[in-house]
């Protein structure tokens, strides 16, 4: 059982003489519909907020208190996203680092350092260091994760209100099996991402106007 995140990676690039070290990480890689949603997050030097873990190991109710908890004490935050009809443009990494980079330059102050979650942006000249599992590692990261997770989530409960068959406040537009039996009964709506493979399979459904 791990202590969960840690500020070792960001003492690390202070001790390189950084000052603004930022955590990025994303949500939505994997659902089938949606946008890809990255949030980018400063936090106060020795400030971690009671519970700060990967967005993924915590309860919905857990990562509202969270979300509050970090916009407020941030020194600087924000999120960019890139759409379903982007990630079937560029595909689903081409369209993590758009998001990344959208995130980062909607950032009132910019960093001198980059701590990301097993991702590189190399179009930004910022140092960079990826961390593999870092959003169990980094505190920047986990925070970065939790303010990604819930404003993809909050996304996909408007998606629910203009496509309701599809129940997508509660699945949040993963593969699980009731959305992919909603998405072969009724075919994809314009939120979905035709560029995976199970929507292309529901394609020939007829589909949502």
């Amino acid at each position: 059982m791990g202590t969960g995140p840690t500020d070792f990676f960001e003492q690390a690039a202070r001790a390189r003489g950084y000052r603004r070290i930022a955590g990025l990480d994303e949500a939505g890689r994997g659902p089938l519909a949606g946008p890809v949603v990255a949030a980018i997050v400063i936090l106060p030097r020795r400030w971690s907020p009671v519970l700060l873990d990967d967005s993924k190991l915590l309860s919905e109710q857990q990562r509202q208190v969270l979300y509050e908890a970090i916009t407020t004490r941030a020194i600087a935050w924000a999120i960019g996203m890139a759409s379903e009809q982007e990630i079937d443009e560029l595909n689903i990494l081409g369209a993590t680092r758009l998001a990344g980079c959208r995130a980062l330059s909607y950032l009132a102050s910019p960093p001198d350092y980059l701590l990301l979650d097993a991702l590189h942006l190399p179009m930004v000249p910022v140092p960079q260091r990826p961390v593999i599992k870092g959003d169990q590692l980094s505190r920047s990261i986990a925070a970065a994760s939790i303010l990604a997770k819930v404003s993809r989530d909050r996304v996909m409960t408007t998606y629910h209100e203009r496509f309701p068959q599809y129940q997508f406040h509660l699945h949040k537009g993963y593969p699980t099996q009731e959305h992919l039996r909603r998405l072969q009964q009724f075919g994809p709506c314009p939120g979905h991402r035709r560029s995976f493979r199970p929507v292309q399979a529901c394609l020939n459904v007829p589909s949502f106007a």
